[in-house]
């Protein structure tokens, strides 16, 4: 886009090119221009992600360069813990799929028509865990009733939320690509196993320090077991992930039981 690193875009919306009947949809207009025109792949150097065809199933934006592909959801105000999407049944049969989409979620002041703030969660962050069913709905016109979901951002370990910007200050391209490549090699793990993975690394976040120890990491053995009910062996699996997030060079372990963050 011929803009420096640290400051890649411009916070502002474009004025709408269409009129439209009400607020929701003027806003999805407008926030996806936006990303149209300033967006970047994280995944590769890619400096625009073109905007797929309206109502694609799936994703709102694909990397023309590696393929990835991207959903967009805006929110006016605050970002919360959870973030509304499609239906229930959509959304987990996608996460297996090799083109199930990362997400960005966006915070915007309507009044100012601007971006507040914007975080990407990774789709290799995406486990079952985190996609909660709402209660069944009956729109009109349906014969069955309809199942939407809530995706749980509140759940993602904070080095799934990678902040490209935060109230009001864009991160650094090469930052925001270096937090996506540190965390690319959960893509190498199946599905069920990288919940455990994501689980053991928020455990590690939740210390809330660079160094820290294996007993920290148990005192957090209640909520893993919660997590994983049928896993009787709670300790031996947290040691196991801690050595492969150390494999992959996630954190390294220092001995007598210390590990930090790399």
């Amino acid at each position: 886009m011929g803009q420096a690193d640290n400051h890649w875009c411009e916070l502002g919306f474009a004025e709408p090119t269409a009129v439209y009947t009400g607020p929701t949809q003027t806003a999805r207009s407008v926030t996806e221009a936006w990303v149209a025109l300033h967006g970047f792949c994280p995944n590769c150097p890619a400096d625009h992600l073109p905007q797929l065809p309206n109502n694609s199933p799936v994703a709102d934006f694909r990397c023309g360069a590696c393929g990835e592909e991207y959903e967009l959801k805006a929110k006016r105000g605050k970002l919360g813990r959870s973030i509304p999407d499609g239906a229930f049944s959509t959304m987990t049969a996608r996460l297996a799929a090799a083109n199930n989409p990362s997400l960005f979620a966006m915070s915007y002041d309507r009044a100012a028509a601007r971006v507040t703030d914007l975080i990407l969660v990774p789709s290799h962050f995406f486990t079952p865990e985190i996609i909660q069913a709402k209660n069944p709905s009956h729109p009109k016109g349906r014969s069955n009733p309809w199942v939407g979901c809530n995706i749980l951002i509140g759940q993602v370990p904070a080095s799934g939320r990678i902040s490209l910007i935060h109230a009001g200050v864009p991160a650094p391209k090469a930052e925001v690509r270096a937090a996506w490549a540190a965390t690319r090699f959960l893509r190498d793990e199946g599905l069920k196993a990288r919940g455990w993975l994501l689980a053991v690394m928020g455990a590690v976040e939740a210390v809330g320090r660079p160094e820290f120890t294996l007993a920290e990491v148990y005192a957090q053995e209640g909520r893993l077991a919660a997590l994983y009910p049928g896993n009787n062996n709670v300790r031996p699996k947290i040691r196991q992930q801690l050595q492969l997030l150390r494999d992959r060079g996630w954190l390294a372990f220092d001995g007598r039981g210390r590990y930090r963050r790399t």
